[in-house]
């Protein structure tokens, strides 16, 4: 008498790790996908790593600043610095800086209407000489680099730094501009129809980094327009 096999009893379905690939948000009909990539735990190993290669990179470390680009970039800088101090006991000079005006998709030409709507202007806070210091930028994401060279005008139009470097959290490809960040947090490649999305508990209540696609997207810059309400900038 032959006895069949019977297949092992399924246990209850193991929930995904957050921040895993397999994590994904609930959408809603016709709405974008959207992915975890990077959780709270996540996010904070990856600030503490750059938080100590800020430190090794820098051997006259009294003479770096952190400037964090307005908005999510200005939460990260303050992350960065406390982790510097807990790390190398000393509390870096930090500033903010608002990019708006340096932006080359803000002014419109020949009367035409603009082609995105207008960016919120933020404050820009740099109580500190910027001369001789070397000043790290900090933002969320980096896309084409235009942002970058936007934040670096900006910069140059309140002193003369000795040194800029430039430290991000993500990084999704698609420059267009020859910029290359100093400090990564972590390298996303995207489709063109993706973008990354950072929302961090300062502004959005919540940490995490996310992978939208959407098949229609149309294209944006790297800073979306009103950060503070969108959740995320590119």
């Amino acid at each position: 008498m032959q006895h069949r096999a019977q297949p092992p009893a399924e246990g209850p379905a193991q929930p995904p790790v957050e921040g895993s690939p397999a994590e994904r948000l609930p959408v809603a009909a016709g709405g974008p996908a959207r992915k975890i990539v990077l959780d709270g735990a996540a996010i904070s190993r990856t600030l503490s790593r750059i938080a100590h290669e800020i430190i090794e990179h820098n051997e006259e470390l009294d003479s770096v600043a952190l400037v964090g680009i307005h908005t999510r970039g200005v939460p990260l800088a303050h992350r960065l610095r406390r982790l510097i101090d807990e790390s190398a006991g000393l509390e870096l000079e930090i500033g903010q800086l608002d990019i708006t005006f340096h932006r080359d998709d803000v002014l419109v030409r020949s009367g035409q209407a603009p082609r995105r709507p207008q960016p919120v202007v933020h404050d820009t806070k740099l109580d500190f000489d910027l001369e001789g210091r070397t000043v790290i930028l900090v933002d969320d994401v980096l896309y084409t680099g235009r942002t970058i060279r936007a934040a670096i005008d900006a910069l140059f139009e309140y002193g003369r730094p000795a040194r800029v470097q430039l430290a991000v959290l993500a990084d999704r490809g698609h420059r267009e501009l020859p910029i290359r960040p100093d400090y990564v947090g972590k390298n996303l490649p995207t489709a063109r129809h993706e973008r990354i999305q950072v929302q961090l508990l300062e502004v959005d209540e919540v940490d995490r980094v996310m992978l939208v696609s959407e098949a229609e997207e149309t294209q944006i810059d790297e800073t979306q327009i009103d950060t503070t309400q969108v959740g995320g900038t590119e």
